[in-house]
């Protein structure tokens, strides 16, 4: 399905690990010798939460609540809490798709793509999986929007990137980076960086603790080697 596309870079790691400063630089380097174009592919959820949290009042309690609620659903000993739960993680997962839907034509119209993430579908429930596969799923609608989402990332990953960066940071670092982020959630993205394989892709892996200078020359390096190997 790849053969005929241009080439897509993706930037993967948890949450501190430099990929939303990375990608504009590394679509400047690549732009200078073919057409580039930055593309996001994450949920969204962090920037609407922030926006929430800011509403007068109620702003604050509704944040906490939707917050957990969401945890609940990332728990695979739980359960997803509700049907508005499980339609709001779907619709989330919608929104990517779209995303990943921009991102294709690009790709097809022959432009090299660098993501800031990738959908995977090796773990559930977070780190850009499907959201509604990790907690237990009951009922009727919830199990069935949870085999429809799965289904919205089967076709995603199915399309491996040209190269994984494959940003590795450790959680101290992360933290020190992301105070505002939960500490568990950016443990588990951590432990399960190195476990990732996105369906065989090429990885090159960068130590994201060194000096952004460093970082950036490793992962434009990398890049470099995968644009020159023929397909």
């Amino acid at each position: 399905m790849t053969a005929s596309l241009a080439p897509l870079i993706a930037l993967v790691g948890a949450d501190g690990s430099g990929k939303s400063t990375l990608a504009p630089d590394l679509v400047a380097h690549v732009a200078q010798t073919r057409p580039a174009q930055q593309a996001y592919l994450g949920l969204g959820s962090g920037p609407l939460g922030e926006r929430i949290k800011a509403w007068p009042l109620i702003g604050p309690p509704l944040e906490r609540f939707l917050s957990e609620r969401a945890r609940r659903a990332r728990d695979p000993n739980g359960s997803i809490p509700d049907v508005l739960t499980a339609i709001v993680l779907y619709r989330y997962s919608l929104k990517r798709k779209k995303r990943w839907d921009r991102m294709l034509a690009l790709r097809q119209a022959g432009i090299t793509v660098i993501t800031d993430r990738y959908p995977q579908i090796e773990v559930a429930g977070f780190y850009d999986g499907p959201g509604l596969s990790a907690a237990r799923s009951t009922g009727i609608i919830v199990p069935w929007l949870a085999r429809r989402e799965h289904r919205l990332y089967e076709t995603m990953a199915a399309y491996v990137p040209t190269l994984v960066i494959r940003l590795i940071i450790d959680t101290d670092t992360a933290m020190a980076r992301k105070p505002d982020h939960e500490r568990a959630l950016v443990a588990r993205k951590v432990a399960a960086t190195p476990l990732l394989t996105f369906n065989g892709a090429a990885i090159a892996e960068v130590d994201a603790t060194m000096a952004y200078a460093d970082v950036l020359s490793a992962a434009k390096a990398a890049i470099d080697q995968a644009l020159s190997t023929p397909s």
